[in-house]
């Protein structure tokens, strides 16, 4: 099975800085992450509007992660700081497929 952690969110006017000090932390920690597989994310900067994705090998790997210290800090900073708005959802991915032009 593969989980996907979907972050929706709308980032509060700031001068950016301690944000991408956390962003960094916060990219370094979910690819450390026990069970983790792969993530991406983008953000439209006109509306600050962005979504991020992490997938991961099981719902306990997606537990312990959201549980480590400095994540549970960049929690708070989103909340005080960082964010507008977001919105998490965990997903099962029931099927997935690609294509690649040759």
């Amino acid at each position: 099975m593969t989980y996907a952690v979907i972050f929706r969110s709308t980032r509060a006017i700031d001068d950016g800085v301690e944000y991408a000090k956390w962003n960094e932390i916060t990219e370094r920690d979910v690819q450390s992450a026990e069970g983790y597989i792969s993530h991406y994310g983008f953000r439209d900067p006109e509306t600050r509007q962005g979504v991020s994705i992490e997938f991961f090998e099981t719902l306990d790997s997606i537990k312990k992660w959201r549980e480590q210290s400095e994540h549970k800090i960049a929690q708070e900073l989103g909340r005080e700081k960082f964010y507008e708005y977001y919105e998490v959802q965990v997903t099962e991915v029931l099927r997935e497929y690609k294509w690649e032009k040759k």
